[in-house]
């Protein structure tokens, strides 16, 4: 399905593009070209997800992860810098005023929600350890800001927070692995994508997740509903690694909801056994919650 522009041909631009001013250069363009039946086509993913069957529903659920892959090198420059130098530091290509207006342009929403930590609306960029261990999370700052398209959410805003270490460990929820993302500067990511070849790898389905009245619904379109404890049990029959095994409900539950650990798994010593367990799991079909539930 063409709507004479695409998501990949923008990525691709950037990493092309040399000169100074890309906002001018490349995105106004670019958008010029989308603002009809493309944005219309966006607009049909941002109620529920029963487009998903419907004829083009594949095809835009990998155009919003090549559309995500677009703001994930924009935030780059927004991001604290990684643990040991990969290189010399990236620089802003928008403004995050430009950056908000691009996506706007394209029938997004922006949000910078403060107030409460909700793991549904932010990623966790900056862990400050409270004395307190049972301190709960708080917000100490936006790093940048959250997407909505109606109610699926886009992109999650970074925040930094302070917590206790019963509900946050500096180390592990600021520097562990984040799934269902192509690239942080700061910390190591992890998507479908990664492995692939220069094609193949844009076939990688988006995350969809969901907020209405009715409650939340993450990754709708996974296999494996994860809800309540019978679910999450070992024993319980869905198909888990020996590692996803290891991990406790709780756990798991952290992974899906925050796409990250939290803390030290209280089984560290056996995954430990499993080198480079921590980029193994595969919680990419896992979904919450049970809509047969």
């Amino acid at each position: 399905m063409s709507y004479g522009v695409d998501a990949r041909e923008l990525y691709e631009a950037l990493a092309w593009y040399e000169g100074s001013q890309p906002y001018e250069a490349v995105f106004l363009p670019w958008l010029e070209r989308a603002r009809g039946g493309y944005r219309d086509w966006l607009a049909t993913a941002a109620v529920d997800c029963s487009w998903c069957t419907k004829p083009g529903g594949q095809e835009l659920v990998w155009e919003l992860y090549a559309l995500q892959r677009v703001s994930d090198r924009l935030l780059l420059a927004f991001q604290p810098p990684a643990d040991e130098p990969l290189g010399p530091d990236p620089q802003p290509m928008l403004s995050q005023r430009e950056y908000l207006d691009l996506f706007t342009s394209l029938g997004l929403t922006p949000f910078e929600d403060g107030k409460a930590f909700d793991p549904f609306l932010h990623e966790i960029v900056e862990v400050e350890q409270a004395e307190d261990p049972h301190a709960p999370i708080e917000i100490t700052a936006i790093v940048w800001p959250g997407l909505m398209l109606g109610g699926l959410l886009f992109n999650r805003a970074g925040v930094r927070i302070r917590a206790g270490v019963e509900h946050a460990q500096h180390g592990v929820a600021d520097r562990s692995p984040l799934y269902w993302v192509f690239r942080r500067r700061h910390r190591p990511t992890i998507d479908l994508s990664q492995g692939w070849g220069g094609n193949s790898q844009w076939r990688t389905d988006f995350r969809l997740d969901y907020r209405s009245p009715a409650g939340d619904r993450l990754n709708v379109t996974g296999h494996r509903p994860i809800d309540g404890d019978a679910d999450l049990h070992p024993d319980h029959p869905h198909n888990l690694s020996p590692e996803e095994r290891l991990l406790t409900p709780g756990e798991r539950r952290d992974l899906l909801r925050h796409r990250c650990l939290l803390r030290t798994p209280a089984a560290t010593d056996a995954l430990n056994g499993s080198p480079g367990w921590q980029r193994e799991l595969l919680p990419f079909d896992w979904r919450l919650p049970d809509p047969e539930a």
